[in-house]
């Protein structure tokens, strides 16, 4: 297999028994068989190919902001997508002609993003081109495609409010597009959730907007992330979904576990809708710590809190 996945990504792009403390922000996990790097669209479909011919497990790793893998790491290939998944790209729109181009034109408000694309970066594109929409994604530490899949949202925005269409590649390995509104999107979900479709690239659709502020708004939310969250620290963001009707953080807060540990992990003192590595956490400190966070506030207050954080391996 070794042989065979260097010969379709390149032996520079091939790294073999990784460790996932390096790749994912809680800074946690064992090594993976494989790490690739997939620059373009004909080297990923080559690749998924390989993969699903002999039934080896992969996961597509983005920044690897909501995930925990376990202590005894994933066997199978994690793949991150760059090069041409990197790229943004503007367009005016004249009916249903779209002309793209590396640069934005004088009235235009359709960004196409790669999904290896990084959030905060692509709301700062669009910041510097007069364009609004993005301003809750700046902060994230996420990709556009990891955005995708789960709706990513915070300061009353989601994903869903600017998408006009996402091109994926199916379970057939075939390329295909969905409007926004055929998406499914709702609460940190999508439509990708059920099926296993890939994000390849997605259109958004911006507005123009006063830059001075636009930016005001982008660093009001980044200063409010500052003093409110534990950015300090290892973690993978919000740790649950809000429930609805209640804030997962006040739940966990009333049940009475701001700053409880379990070895090295942590309910955050700052805000409890956060679980933190303090330095020397494993993946089943932070495992164990979540399901005694979701035991206690099911005994206290009747209500099961579902993670965001995906778990990958065994625990």
């Amino acid at each position: 297999m070794n042989h065979r996945l260097a010969e379709i990504v390149g032996k520079e792009n091939l790294l073999k028994d990784a460790p996932m403390s390096r790749y994912t922000t809680f800074r946690v996990g064992g090594n993976t068989s494989y790490l690739v790097n997939v620059e373009n669209e004909e080297i990923l479909i080559a690749l998924l190919k390989l993969l699903k011919e002999n039934d080896v497990p992969y996961y597509f790793l983005g920044n690897g902001s909501n995930l925990l893998v376990s202590d005894q790491g994933y066997d199978g290939v994690m793949i991150r997508l760059g090069g041409d998944f990197s790229k943004i790209e503007w367009a005016e729109q004249a009916g249903q002609s779209v002309a793209w181009s590396d640069s934005v034109p004088d009235v235009g408000t359709i960004c196409q993003a790669g999904a290896a694309v990084m959030l905060t970066h692509m709301a700062q594109k669009a910041a510097e081109q007069d364009l609004t929409g993005m301003e809750f994604a700046y902060g994230i530490p996420g990709t556009v495609g990891g955005a995708i899949v789960m709706n990513a949202g915070a300061y009353g925005g989601e994903m869903c409010q600017i998408v006009e269409s996402v091109r994926l590649l199916n379970e057939n390995l075939q390329i295909v597009t969905l409007k926004g509104d055929e998406m499914g999107f709702g609460y940190r979900t999508s439509i990708l959730k059920k099926k296993p479709y890939v994000v390849l690239s997605v259109r958004l659709k911006l507005h123009s907007g006063d830059q001075k502020e636009i930016m005001a708004k982008m660093n009001a939310n980044m200063s409010a992330r500052k003093e409110k969250q534990p950015l300090e620290y290892p973690s993978a963001g919000s740790t649950f979904k809000r429930p609805e009707g209640h804030f997962a953080g006040k739940l966990i807060q009333d049940a009475g576990l701001r700053g409880y540990c379990v070895g090295g992990a942590q309910v955050s003192e700052k805000h409890c809708g956060f679980v933190i590595n303090t330095g020397n956490a494993t993946a089943a400190d932070i495992y164990h710590l979540i399901q005694n966070v979701q035991s206690k506030v099911r005994e206290m207050s009747g209500v099961t809190l579902e993670p965001e954080v995906i778990m990958l391996g065994e625990f």
